[in-house]
């Protein structure tokens, strides 16, 4: 039987993993473009990676909007979206009316905590599978995808019963998908693919949020300062660290798990840090340099709600939480009055 995917948010990471699953024997890849689309509508995607040389990939439907796949009647088995998560702006959940079925798994490939729940809401039926990867991709232009280095992805079913009760007779169908999209994957020669549990799963986006919750809003409040800059700067280095650890202390109590022994620490995270001397900055001080929505609530205002929910604060998590968000209001605000 033929595998049929769907890409929603062909941007460079999305059209990477599109790629390599196209690779597969009787897999066939679609995909939902917005700017890029007269691009790739025209010549596909141009991948150029040191890994696995230049090569192009030629979408077997290339969509401009939702409208089109829906018209297709296509029965996707896999829904991968690698959007931008920006609850606050829109509910891109929505963008997945009426391309659904029973038979769908959706692969969330997004940065971020607690990104699964408005799919979880709007699909209650689906099979949702939850996805991290620390990929270096980039779309320096339409069409043209520029794949830097490392290919890992980790990902596991969203069982959020889980933390705080016992598994059902549906957990096995979630876990099933999340396994054999794995294997979609190391098929199409990304070799660090690996499926985890939900508990496993989580920590892994715990982890990494304590590196983007920590690192990105200080950039900005920082002058859009780089990483190499504020991990080499004594004071903020005592900041970066506290919130941090203050992230790794919190998640194992919510999850009711520890850390797995090879997940790196914080001293690790900061030294490895403070050798990086690309210059390169977070995302948010990008955004924050072009003008763009920053993603505030997936990185910092959803870690901060599920804690308290299960009785746990994170005062420094909540301190930048607020300033940030007040940084992005005051700004827009700035911008809408200058239009009047």
């Amino acid at each position: 039987m033929p595998t049929r995917v769907l890409i929603v948010g062909a941007g460079a990471i999305g059209a990477f993993y599109a790629s390599r699953l196209a690779q597969v024997e009787d897999t066939y890849v679609s995909v939902i473009c917005r700017s890029n689309y007269s691009a790739v509508k025209a010549n596909g995607f141009n991948i150029s990676s040191p890994q696995y040389g230049d090569y192009t990939f030629t979408p077997f439907d290339t969509f401009a909007n939702p409208e089109e796949a829906r018209n297709s009647g296509t029965q996707w088995d896999y829904i991968i979206v690698s959007t931008k998560a920006l609850p606050d702006v829109s509910d891109d959940s929505e963008i997945l009316e009426g391309l659904v079925s029973d038979a769908t798994a959706i692969v969330l490939i997004q940065n971020g905590l607690g990104v699964e729940l408005p799919y979880a809401k709007r699909f209650p039926r689906a099979a949702i599978c939850s996805a991290v990867t620390i990929a270096s991709c980039a779309q320096p232009s339409h069409g043209q995808i520029t794949h830097n280095r490392w290919t890992r992805i980790n990902s596991g079913p969203w069982l959020p019963h889980l933390d705080t009760g016992s598994a059902q007779a549906s957990d096995s169908r979630a876990t099933e998908a999340n396994y054999n999209f794995i294997e979609l994957l190391k098929a199409g020669g990304i070799k660090d693919a690996d499926a985890y549990d939900h508990a496993k799963l989580q920590l892994v986006r715990w982890h990494k949020i304590a590196i983007n919750a920590s690192m990105n809003p200080s950039s900005v409040l920082a002058g859009c300062a780089s990483n190499y800059a504020m991990s080499n700067d004594k004071e903020v280095y005592a900041h970066l660290k506290g919130v941090m650890e203050e992230v790794f202390d919190v998640a194992p109590k919510i999850l009711g798990k520890p850390f797995p022994k090879g997940f790196a620490t914080t001293e690790q995270i900061l030294r490895s840090t403070q050798k990086n001397t690309s210059g390169s900055k977070p995302s948010m001080a990008l955004d924050w340099e072009q003008g763009k929505t920053m993603e505030l609530e997936v990185i910092l205002g959803n870690p901060i709600r599920i804690a308290r929910e299960r009785g746990f604060e994170m005062p420094r998590l909540q301190t930048l939480y607020a300033l940030i968000r007040m940084a992005q209001e005051t700004r827009n605000h700035a911008k809408t009055k200058s239009k009047i």
